[in-house]
């Protein structure tokens, strides 16, 4: 029994044990499967998202290694150059600076001035011209009876000469509308540097491109406020994001973007991140642009350079990284001062910067600082100009994405007459409102450098742009050239020549004969040459054409640069040839510049982003072989606006050393009265205006009611150094006992001084010269 009993018992326990393994495993299959279920779906999620985390390693590293910023190349004006002697007005010296970005506010900061009586303080920044860069100055500008009586610096410190910046007047857009002016991180302040973390992200130098800490306070922050109102993204998320994600906001997006910012700290330094961030940074839009980094942005909203902003300044560009519409300091100042502000405060907190500078930069205004323009769209006629010529020698991709600084001739204060001019001009000739149009082009002479143009009556509309395309009937204002082709022959002609202006018939091949009229209706019989230019008589002028050949007129408006086409007509002696504006200033230079002929040009200098030189437009001279020819004609048109159809321009005149300036030109109207035109010059300006109606309907206008005044009003508001006029050796002046072609003496009534070329004087004397010698007799 006991036997048997004890055999049972290890047979029982073995059933135990079976049954209780089993027991235990069926207790334990319903805790099991959890885990494999996870460990499978962990296994699957690696194998689906182990090659799209691979895929997001590999785009982020190489898209990031490979990127090619674009940048806009950008358009400046001339800098304006001062130096004692130079003629300029207090409020063209003001326009001037505002243009350029330099304001008039205090403290005296960089890129600011400020005005004592007639004394100009002006604090620049470091300015970068095309030929080297100009270190930071204070200037001391004493102005007196429109010129520059004293210049120097802030120690007193006589100067020479001192260039303003060039003011900025827009940029040809890369090709994906971002504008940004690329910064090196060295050449970043080290407050805005370090503000930026400080705002944006304060662990940046920590962790690797993914805060934890970050997401959890923001997502904590999130949920008591049950809306989204802080976000955890670091500056390499945010940088991500802006480069190759989208803002949507998804649990895909901020996955895909988690991987990458992770990806990019693996491969690329903390300095690399930081700069590409620092010049991608969404800071704002001008218009179509989207203005990218803080380099542009401070350009923008401030006129300088990212170097030179202030504390303030720094502040409100940092605020507005968290949403740049939102804190937009012209258009929400209230609330983008108070972010500002904020933004101050972490500085200070942080111990970026003192009580002291805290409680001063809290103190400067807003608004005042603030540049929100759109100079792109300030002066399109212009700038229409500038691209033609960039196209001769740029590839349209080149200057779209090699963020080139082009240098143009613009001056500011010039292109506002000018656009004034033409607006008011036209609004008090025009009988009916809106009619009228116009254009003007000015230039200096000597260089061939345009300082103004305008295209349009409302001078920010683009779109047709009248100075260079707006090809219409010169008129009389072509006849200067036919009279340069007769006095060129001084054996012929010379100003005294008795002219015919009486009634002709031109015959025609397969025509009618041409009989050309006078604009009054009456012929004036014979007159000298100088009264037949200078009142601009059209028979008289035929005359002379048809004896100096019309094909001869042709090629010298081709060796002035303009390629005049259309038939060789007779009338084109009197002007029915169809000329732009520009073309026809491009044709009054060479006379204006006395014989040296340039084409007239709107750059002079490209400069690539290292600023290396490019390409430079230097002047061109030709020298034009008729030089005595030229001073006879430059006579005859200084004639031309004191006794004939130009005389009206002198009573027009108000500005003091603008009625001291000798000028000369011509005035043109064409048939119908479909068209004004004034070209007038002095030794320093050049200037050409036309008016008419778009249609080409009869306008009602002449050269001397209509296109004159405008350049008169013009003319009036431009700086003035009047200069003694330089007659060439070669010239000899006798007196002529006038109009006949007669020698004279001074004492003789009608007696008036006339150049010749030498040896082609008259030779017979006037009676008065003989009265007066049998006069003096009698006296002895």
């Amino acid at each position: 029994m006991a036997n048997r009993k004890t055999a049972k018992k290890p047979a029982r326990r073995k059933a135990a044990k079976k049954h209780g393994r089993r027991a235990a495993s069926t207790d334990r299959t319903p805790r099991r499967w959890p885990i494999r279920l996870l460990l499978f779906v962990l296994g699957a999620g690696l194998g689906l998202l182990g090659p799209w985390v691979v895929y997001l390693d590999r785009e982020a590293s190489v898209r990031f290694a490979e990127r090619q910023w674009t940048q806009a190349s950008r358009l400046y004006a001339r800098p304006l150059e001062l130096h004692v002697g130079r003629a300029i007005a207090p409020a063209d010296l003001e326009l001037e600076l505002n243009a350029a970005g330099v304001t008039e506010n205090e403290p005296l900061l960089p890129g600011r001035w400020r005005k004592r009586g007639s004394r100009y303080t002006i604090a620049l920044p470091e300015v970068r011209f095309a030929d080297g860069i100009q270190p930071p100055v204070t200037l001391r500008v004493l102005l007196d009876d429109g010129a520059v009586a004293d210049l120097s610096d802030a120690d007193g410190r006589a100067l020479d000469l001192a260039r303003l910046p060039p003011a900025e007047l827009g940029s040809l857009l890369p090709m994906d509308d971002r504008d940004r002016t690329l910064v090196p991180i060295a050449e970043f302040p080290t407050l805005l540097v370090a503000g930026v973390q400080a705002v944006e992200d304060r662990q940046f130098r920590h962790h690797h491109g993914v805060d934890p800490r970050a997401i959890l306070r923001a997502a904590l922050r999130n949920i008591l406020s049950r809306d989204i109102v802080q976000g955890g993204s670091t500056i390499t998320q945010q940088l991500v994001k802006n480069l190759f994600l989208t803002s949507e906001q998804t649990l895909v997006r901020k996955f895909n973007e988690a991987i990458m910012a992770i990806s990019l700290e693996a491969r690329f330094s903390k300095a690399e991140i930081l700069e590409a961030y620092l010049n991608d940074v969404y800071l704002g839009q001008d218009g179509n642009q989207a203005i990218h980094g803080f380099g542009r942005a401070a350009e923008h909203y401030f006129g300088l350079p990212v170097r030179a902003l202030s504390t303030d300044q720094i502040a409100l560009l940092v605020g507005m990284v968290r949403g740049a519409s939102w804190y937009h300091p012209t258009r929400n100042p209230e609330r983008a001062r108070a972010r500002r502000d904020l933004v101050l405060t972490v500085f200070r907190d942080t111990g970026l910067i003192d009580e002291a500078e805290y409680e001063r930069a809290r103190t400067r205004e807003l608004g005042a600082d603030v540049r929100d323009l759109a100079p792109s769209r300030a002066h399109p006629a212009f700038i229409d100009l500038v691209r033609r010529q960039l196209r001769a020698d740029y590839r349209e991709a080149d200057l779209r994405v090699q963020g080139l600084k082009i240098f143009t001739t613009l001056s500011p204060s010039a292109q506002h007459h000018a656009e004034r001019a033409l607006a008011q001009g036209l609004a008090e000739v025009e009988r009916e409102a809106g009619v009228l149009q116009g254009a003007i082009v000015l230039a200096q002479p000597d260089s061939g450098e345009v300082r103004a143009l305008v295209g349009d009556r409302q001078v920010r509309r683009t779109g047709f742009n009248r100075a260079l395309d707006a090809r219409r009937q010169v008129g009389s204002i072509l006849k200067p050239f036919v009279y340069l082709l007769a006095l060129a022959e001084p054996e012929r002609w010379t100003l005294v020549t008795p002219v015919e202006d009486a009634p002709l018939s031109v015959p025609q091949a397969g025509k009618p004969d041409w009989t050309p009229r006078n604009y009054d209706g009456e012929s004036h019989g014979t007159v000298p040459l100088l009264d037949a230019l200078a009142r601009s008589y059209n028979q008289a002028t035929v005359r002379v054409g048809l004896a100096v050949g019309i094909e001869r007129l042709f090629i010298l408006l081709q060796q002035l640069g303009v390629e005049p086409g259309g038939e060789r007509h007779p009338s084109a002696l009197l002007g029915a040839v169809d000329l732009s504006p520009l073309q026809v200033a491009q044709l009054y230079q060479a006379l204006a510049a006395g014989g040296y002929s340039t084409p007239l040009r709107a750059i002079t200098d490209v400069v690539d982003p290292a600023d290396g030189a490019v390409g430079r437009y230097p002047m061109r001279l030709r020298p034009i072989r008729e030089r005595d020819a030229l001073a006879l004609l430059d006579f005859a048109l200084e004639d031309a606006v004191t006794r004939g159809t130009g005389r009206s321009l002198a009573g027009q005149l108000t500005q003091p050393a603008a009625r001291r300036t000798t000028i000369r030109g011509k005035t043109g109207t064409t048939n119908d009265r479909r068209d004004a035109w004034f070209a007038g010059f002095t030794e320093r300006w050049l200037a050409v205006v036309w008016v008419g109606r778009d249609d080409n309907r009869p306008a009602g206008v002449s050269g001397a009611t209509s296109a004159l005044p405008i350049w008169a009003r013009l003319f009036d508001d431009l700086p003035h150094a009047p200069t003694a006029r330089q007659w060439p050796d070669t010239l000899e002046w006798f007196w002529i006992d006038w109009p006949q072609p007669l020698l004279a003496e001074e004492d003789c009534a009608a007696a008036r001084a006339v150049p010749f070329a030498a040896g082609s004087q008259p030779t017979d004397y006037s009676d008065c010269v003989r009265r007066g010698f049998f006069d003096r007799l009698r006296g002895d």
